[in-house]
This record gives structure tokens, sequence and C-alpha cells, in this order.
């Protein structure tokens, strides 16, 4: 039988989770351009951190909290229309932001969730925010993580496969950006010592499917530590973006997610979708 790309990796709405931050204006950006590109709906929602006995502690501040979150979502929507994009907008209470922002997503079936990253420096990267980490290992759709100064569209894509069906997932995603974009993607597999006929077996495999799904595909095999190598190879080929393949736990181990996924995020220049 011959072997293809199952036929997902649609982009036809998207939830953009902004705090009001310097943070998030990264994500904000490049929602609406992405929505704009894809024709997507976009949803951007805010979530103001709360309880009930904290509501009835302090109503003042909650009624600012909410106030500040409305004028977060108005200013994304003002931006939204000026690209054309059809943009609602939603604010929810919760104790949890990370329970929300899945929740949301689940309820409006988004196709991409983007959030933004907190700019630390040095070992402080190694430890992403714990909401991040948690909207990546709960919700069952893909996550982008986007920096500051990220700029997505309009320059290549890196895929860094292991040649699991986490990263074939990852790969579909992928070709369809790169066919959307009409960019190049480069698709990556690490040796870490093992066997580099593994790595050029998964490069060569994964390149001729998303071939013949019509995306423009180069091969590249790294050696060394997976994390560094596909940071570096992103910075050399100066991508826009970085796909990587979510392994599928439960419990307790989606808080744990693979230490070569947070740290691509914690240290890639430019934003990083977890499939």
């Amino acid at each position: 039988m011959t072997e293809q790309l199952s036929p997902i990796g649609r982009c036809q709405s998207i939830l953009v989770a902004s705090d009001g931050s310097e943070f998030s204006a990264g994500a904000v950006r490049e929602a609406i351009a992405i929505a704009h590109k894809c024709g997507a709906r976009l949803y951007a929602l805010t979530v103001v951190q709360t309880n009930p006995e904290y509501e009835a502690l302090a109503p003042n501040l909650v009624a600012q909290a909410d106030a500040d979150a409305q004028a977060t979502l108005a200013k994304i929507q003002t931006d939204a229309s000026a690209r054309g994009v059809t943009c609602e907008t939603l604010a929810r209470h919760g104790a949890q932001i990370y329970e929300e922002v899945v929740a949301a997503a689940e309820k409006l079936n988004v196709d991409l969730i983007i959030v933004g990253r907190h700019g630390k420096s040095g070992l402080m990267r190694l430890l992403m925010g714990s909401t991040t980490k948690k909207i990546i290992g709960f919700a069952r759709r893909p996550v982008m993580v986007v920096p500051r100064t990220a700029d997505v569209l309009g320059k290549d894509l890196l895929l860094a496969t292991d040649g699991s069906r986490y990263s074939d997932a990852a790969a579909v995603t992928a070709a369809a950006l790169g066919k959307l974009c009409d960019t190049t993607v480069t698709v990556l597999s690490v040796d870490d010592g093992e066997s580099v006929a593994d790595a050029q077996a998964v490069v060569e495999r994964t390149t001729a499917l998303m071939a013949a799904e019509g995306a423009k595909v180069q091969g590249e095999v790294g050696a060394g530590r997976p994390d560094e190598v596909i940071v570096k190879t992103a910075e050399a080929r100066k991508a826009g973006l970085i796909v990587l393949g979510s392994h599928g736990h439960t419990g307790l181990e989606r808080l744990l997610m693979g230490s070569v996924s947070e740290r691509v995020i914690g240290h890639a220049q430019g934003a990083v979708l977890v499939v």
C-alpha cells in the first residue's frame, strides 16, 4: 500500500490567548496575520484569574481586572478588523488560566491555539511558564508559542521529526503551512549518537511523503543534542517557525513535557508549533 499523510492540517479557526502584556504582543500580531493569510476566524481570549472567595473579598479589584480585560480585547478586535479578520472576543473567569484556555478551545473547536512567550534569559528560559506547559499538555489541538519579536509568515519552516506517528502529525501541519505560505520546509532529524542511518531514513521517508502532498521540502540530518541542533538549524535556515510533534502522554505525564520540546521553546528565537 502506498503510504500517505493523513488529510488533516486545516486552519479555519484560531484562538489567541492574551494577558494584555508586552509578552502577548507577538502572539496577537502573528495570530491576526495567520488568520488573514488563512481566511480563518479569530477568537481572542483573556482570562481574569479569580475565584468566588476573591470576588467576594475584593470586588473592586475584580471589576478593574474585568475592565482591563475588555480594553485588551477591544484593541485586539480593532487590530484584527483593520486587517479584514473576523474576530470574536471572550473574557473568562477562572482560578487556573490554562483550564479556561483549554475549555474555550474545546468549546469553540478551534484548529490552533496561539500564546505568547515571556522574555526570560539564562536558566530561566528552561523553566517554561507552567500555564503554557499545561496548555500544551492538556489541549487536544496544536499550540503555537510566539516570542514577542517572532515573524512567522514569509519565512521558511523547520520540521523536527523523530519518525514517530506524533511527528507524522506535525509533518501534515508543516506541509499544509508550507503550501499556504509558499515557503520551503526543512525536514530535520537528529542523530543523538545511536544511528545516523536511522535519522537519514526518517528524513528521506518524511520528505517523500510531504513532497507527494505538494510541499516544497528539503531534508537535513543533524548530530548532537536534539534541542541544540534544532535551534541552531532554525537559526541557520532563518526559519520563522519550528514545528514539533507532541507525544501522547496522559495524567501527570502531561505536565512533564519532553525536555526537547521545552528546551526548544525556551531557546528558539522564532515561534514553535507543538502539534
